[in-house]
């Protein structure tokens, strides 16, 4: 009697079908700027969500009630992309990564040395880059590192949602993530040096501190 009493606290509650589009659909828009971002083409990005969603329907029966609803959807949404749609490879035709939102986010990543002007060297870089270098730059990452990037920085999940969401140790998204955003700069670091927008401040200074050099 003791044990069956113990037992039943914890029982999952698991969601009624009945409420699914009232719970799930709040997150339609933001599920499908997120599939955009990961196709990289609109009519790509309208059939992953549609896939998401019926994929939801069908298995919200054992959805667990008062858990993260939003990680889970995102989750079947990261692993129908993997499953299904990245074997396209196709091009896009569309893509709303240069958004605003975007350009501020890789404003704020870190990793580039200092500069001695007194503003950081990611938004003297950001200065130089236009906005479809930075989508060129996203798009162009591989996808182990693009997801964690898109899901961290652009999405807002946390280390532990984004291992949940793509089914990793969060070592290993916290690994990701950091290589992803060394070469989102690298790239943008080498558009601005091809179209010889860089500064060259180390140079001036050391013709100015060793005249003989």
């Amino acid at each position: 009697m003791n044990s069956a009493a113990q037992a039943c606290p914890t029982l999952a509650r698991m969601a009624d079908p009945s409420t699914f589009a009232d719970d799930a659909m709040p997150f339609m828009d933001a599920l499908y700027t997120a599939a955009l971002r990961m196709t990289r083409n609109s009519a790509d990005a309208e059939d992953l969500v549609q896939e998401t969603y019926l994929r939801a329907f069908r298995g919200y029966g054992r959805f667990e009630e008062g858990t993260n609803l939003r990680a889970w959807l995102y989750r079947i949404l990261t692993n129908t992309f993997i499953n299904s749609y990245r074997s396209k490879q196709r091009r896009p035709d569309e893509s709303d990564l240069a958004d605003v939102e975007d350009l501020y986010l890789y404003r704020r990543l870190g990793g580039l040395e200092s500069s001695q002007r007194g503003r950081s060297a990611e938004d003297e870089l950001m200065d130089l880059v236009t906005d479809g270098e930075v989508k060129a730059a996203v798009e162009a990452l591989p996808e182990r590192f693009r997801m964690p990037v898109l899901l961290a920085d652009i999405e807002g999940f946390a280390y532990k949602e984004i291992a949940e969401i793509l089914d990793v140790p969060i070592g290993t998204v916290m690994s990701r993530l950091h290589r992803g955003r060394k070469a989102l700069q690298k790239a943008l670091w080498d558009f601005a040096a091809e179209r010889r927008l860089l500064p060259t401040p180390s140079a001036a200074g050391a013709a100015t501190d060793d005249p003989g050099r």
